[in-house]
């Protein structure tokens, strides 16, 4: 595991791969595309979208596609040299010095019930760092972002002025007897053998709240929650994520305590908490 230390605005900006002038532009163009996804999303959004399974079992709509598809055109037109790494449509150059990761609908499943928490996610990549990363829920009117030593920000909160924009930062909750600890699935998290001590951890808490997919990594970067815990999430689930988290001075890591986005388990936390529930977590029952 990291050590304690290895968290804050400061520690994050220390993985910054690229000048002010081009993460600047990869976020214009990330914000500019979830614009057109937002749109997308919006009018399928609680109509009959024609929808399938895919061969793992979960849920595809014909606005996942679309979504996706609109994305890597205007990615590809601007920087035709960058890979692509999308939910729906794989990779294009995987081996390129500079990579996106697509999200079209991150809560398909709640999209499909006119549940209002879904969004596009999107990151940049450069020399295996992810360096920019959007959040856009339309049906929620809100935005996170985040860039390598610009901070995390949303627009589009309850109360604020059209075009304005917050600065995020974690909470500094430190005793998990004051937290309120996020999760996707209890039955999920106990299924994969990798949380035994789950439920104790929960029974510790302040609060507990099952707000899964993309919005438990947006609350804990608000300073609204302290930890979210998931299994089964893939690399494009949370590539955006890790860049906002770290940049509002959390940490994110597999239930392991490693750095990294592609080993199908996270805890998202305000850093100060990290290496407690860690070990609560790796608890026997």
């Amino acid at each position: 595991m990291e050590s304690p230390a290895s968290f804050g605005p400061d520690w994050s900006a220390g993985f910054r791969r690229g000048s002010s002038a081009e993460l600047e532009g990869w976020l214009e163009l990330a914000l500019a595309c979830c614009d057109a996804a937002d749109a997308l999303a919006m009018r399928s959004f609680r109509r009959d979208v024609p929808t399938a399974r895919k061969p793992d079992r979960t849920f595809v709509t014909e606005a996942d596609k679309a979504i996706e598809a609109r994305i890597r055109e205007l990615i590809s037109a601007r920087h035709p040299g960058h890979g692509l790494i999308g939910e729906e449509y794989g990779e294009d150059a995987p081996d390129a010095p500079v990579r996106w990761y697509i999200d079209p609908i991150d809560g398909t499943h709640n999209f499909m019930r006119g549940v209002p928490l879904f969004g596009t996610l999107l990151a940049v990549e450069r020399g295996g760092e992810l360096q920019v990363g959007v959040l856009s829920a339309p049906a929620l009117r809100e935005r996170w972002y985040a860039w390598r030593g610009g901070g995390a920000w949303a627009s589009g909160s309850a109360g604020m002025a059209p075009g304005a924009t917050r600065r995020l930062t974690v909470s500094t909750v430190g005793d998990v007897a004051d937290s309120q600890i996020l999760y996707s699935s209890p039955d999920d998290l106990e299924a994969s053998g990798r949380a035994g001590g789950f439920r104790d951890l929960i029974r510790a808490a302040w609060r507990d709240r099952g707000f899964g997919d993309f919005w438990g990594y947006a609350l804990v970067a608000e300073g609204a929650a302290e930890a979210m815990i998931e299994v089964g999430v893939e690399s494009w689930d949370l590539a955006a994520p890790i860049v906002l988290i770290e940049e509002a001075g959390g940490r994110l890591t597999d239930l392991d305590g490693r750095r990294v986005i592609d080993a199908r388990s996270v805890l998202a936390s305000n850093g100060h908490l990290h290496d407690t529930v860690l070990n609560r977590l790796a608890q026997t029952p």
